[in-house]
């Protein structure tokens, strides 16, 4: 199913042109702009990419047939195919994997730097990945979003308070690989508790958060043990992780104040009911699901969202060895 908002469109590639325009977007970001290391290849074709992109999904917002935003979607099935999750090169998910049912990794968010004043293209992309969820049934969405920059004491206020307030349960808690570090970078620098609590002021911290990282802590997500220095893209990474059950209650609370405020409406096929029972679900039939979610999200765009069913042969994506 494709999500349509006026002149916008969010889905999976189809193709290997979109599959494409999707890694042009991520060399425009993330190596022009943020100075990624790139390789000579990389550089000809002007496109990002990594082994893991063979058998990856690509969430893409299109506008005027044009890629303005993406998220890169790795599943447990493709995974196994790759023999891991690129997140593994980071942090230990021990832990997550002996999780029951489908669980999967996000990774490469961007959006193109003249849509980033638009809203409507992030949420967009939350809504992709609504749908994607509860079609693959997933239990737990997972990735590493990052600060750009590679020294944590610059984003001390937020990591800190990720470590106080944030971190993920015991029992399914990512750690950081300090033996992955690149040479040279201290293993202390992955310490989470910079600050001390007392000395964490939670304003200051939300303003050094990334709009990504508020996003996911507004659907309530937790955050595994210690920072990761990318050296080659430059950034202060920390793992995050979204167990989907809990979606529908985090919203109930962002958006009405309590976890349990519409039970008093008795709304027994609301967005956020429905969306945590269908994920829960071993049945398919998530249409209303998809399409309350996606309203949802979208707002005051609610009234212009469009729904677009394809085959299934043309839902999936185009895959390619890259």
């Amino acid at each position: 199913m494709a999500i349509k908002v006026r002149d916008y469109e969010v889905r999976l590639t189809r193709t290997k042109e979109e599959r494409k325009q999707v890694r042009q977007l991520r060399y425009r970001v993330f190596c022009l702009e943020e100075e990624a290391s790139a390789t000579e290849e990389q550089k000809n074709l002007g496109e990002e990419y990594d082994s893991y992109d063979t058998y990856a999904d690509y969430m893409a917002v299109f506008h005027n047939n044009k890629i303005v935003g993406t998220y890169r979607i790795i599943d447990r099935d493709a995974a196994e195919k790759m023999g891991g999750f690129y997140t593994e090169r980071e942090y230990n998910l021990s832990k997550i994997k002996k999780v029951k049912g489908n669980i999967a990794e996000m990774s490469r968010a961007c959006v193109d730097a003249e849509y980033r004043e638009n809203g409507l293209v992030m949420r967009l992309l939350w809504a992709g990945l609504c749908e994607y969820i509860v079609k693959r049934k997933i239990v737990i969405l997972f990735g590493v979003p990052s600060w750009v920059g590679s020294k944590p004491a610059q984003f001390a206020q937020a990591i800190s308070y990720l470590y106080y307030n944030n971190l993920s349960p015991l029992h399914l808690r990512a750690t950081v690989l300090k033996d992955k570090l690149e040479p040279g970078v201290d293993p202390r620098m992955t310490q989470m508790n910079i600050l001390p609590r007392a000395f964490v002021d939670e304003e200051e911290a939300k303003k050094q958060m990334t709009p990504l990282i508020k996003g996911y802590l507004r659907l309530g997500a937790t955050f595994g043990r210690g920072v990761f220095i990318d050296k080659s893209f430059g950034t202060c990474d920390v793992f995050v992780m979204v167990q989907t059950k809990n979606v529908d209650k985090t919203y109930q609370k962002h958006f009405a104040g309590s976890e349990n405020a519409f039970d008093e409406f008795d709304i027994k096929a609301g967005p956020l009911q429905i969306f945590g029972k269908i994920v829960a679900s071993p049945f398919t039939g998530a249409a209303k699901a998809i399409r309350a979610f996606a309203e949802l999200f979208m707002r005051e765009d609610a009234d212009d969202v469009e729904y677009i069913s394809k085959e299934n042969s043309e839902e999936e994506s185009e895959k390619q060895g890259e």
